[in-house]
């Protein structure tokens, strides 16, 4: 009998952990770097509360760092948030091999190509993930809905390593999605994201039932939409009409929700401003696109930062 497909996960907290129960429970070995949660993870494993069940399972193994990885994953997911500080490039080199894909499964536009050129005989597939789920404790996660991947690798294409992961990923019981273009999947994923997150950490840490359903929240929420198209139609990604009504429409429909910039705020953690609103609007600004309400919410969101920063000085 072939072997199981050997997967690691860096940056093993929500999205990581989430992803792992399901290739685990698709009968893959999955282990894990984790950095909070190391001694957790090795007594007793994950915990997860899901509507597709009890994903709860131990990982095969648990490390401190990359260093501590002695076999080369034939998948390397990196589930690790993009934020100021952070070289992911350096975080995972020590458990890279010549066979290892190469799996990002992060928020924003323009998160890739640091990656693709430090590795650039890997392999390398970019996923977005349109999932609810949060860490809640260590080694403790409440998925609330959704789970679905869009990926493909990058910048084009999708190929048997993207295909494989595809067949373990369904088979684990989520939807995944092969795309042949996943520069374009990412602008539309940034029509949610990139209103959502800033938005949510500018109205204090709202869930999204508050950001929708206050006066004025969805106006708002939608303007800032209609900019993210404008922007990704210019940079030659033009997304479906309707795609802000839709949108809107899911999001109230599913349970209140803290997205993840929204959880870094009330916890005070690093935020992934960058790639997920500040690259949007470098790319408006360098092709000339007006984005007055994302340039707003932008230079709020850093006056914001550069605040907090102060106080804690």
């Amino acid at each position: 009998m072939a072997s199981p497909t050997n997967v690691l996960i860096i940056g093993a907290g929500a999205i990581g952990g989430f992803y792992g129960a399901i290739l685990n429970r698709a009968g893959a070995r999955v282990s894990v770097v984790a950095r909070s949660d190391v001694e957790v993870l090795r007594e007793r494993g994950y915990t997860i509360k899901s509507p597709l069940g009890d994903l709860s399972f131990r990982p095969a193994e648990v490390h401190a760092s990359a260093e501590g990885v002695t076999t080369p994953p034939d998948y390397l997911i990196v589930a690790l948030k993009v934020v100021e500080g952070v070289d992911r490039v350096g975080i995972i080199r020590p458990a890279v091999g010549p066979n290892t894909t190469i799996v990002l499964i992060q928020n924003g536009i323009g998160i890739e190509q640091e990656v693709a050129d430090a590795f650039p005989d890997n392999p390398l597939v970019s996923c977005l993930a349109f999932v609810a789920v949060s860490r809640v404790a260590p080694g403790e996660l409440d998925h609330k809905a959704y789970g679905a991947l869009t990926f493909g690798d990058y910048p084009r294409g999708a190929g048997e390593q993207a295909q494989r992961l595809s067949e373990l990923l369904q088979a684990g019981g989520v939807e995944a999605r092969l795309s042949d273009n996943v520069v374009g999947e990412r602008w539309r994923k940034a029509v949610w994201n990139t209103p959502f997150n800033p938005g949510s950490v500018l109205a204090g840490g709202a869930d999204t039932q508050t950001l929708l359903t206050t006066p004025g929240g969805q106006e708002l929420i939608e303007s800032l939409m209609h900019e993210v198209c404008a922007v990704a139609a210019a940079d030659g990604h033009p997304l479906p009409e309707g795609i802000v009504e839709g949108n809107i429409r899911s999001t109230l429909k599913m349970p209140a929700y803290h997205n993840s910039m929204a959880l870094d705020f009330l916890n005070g953690r690093p935020m992934e401003i960058e790639p997920i609103l500040g690259n949007v609007v470098r790319t408006a600004e360098r092709l000339g696109v007006p984005v007055p309400r994302l340039a707003t919410v932008y230079a709020l969101i850093r006056l914001l930062v550069a605040n907090q920063a102060k106080r804690r000085s």
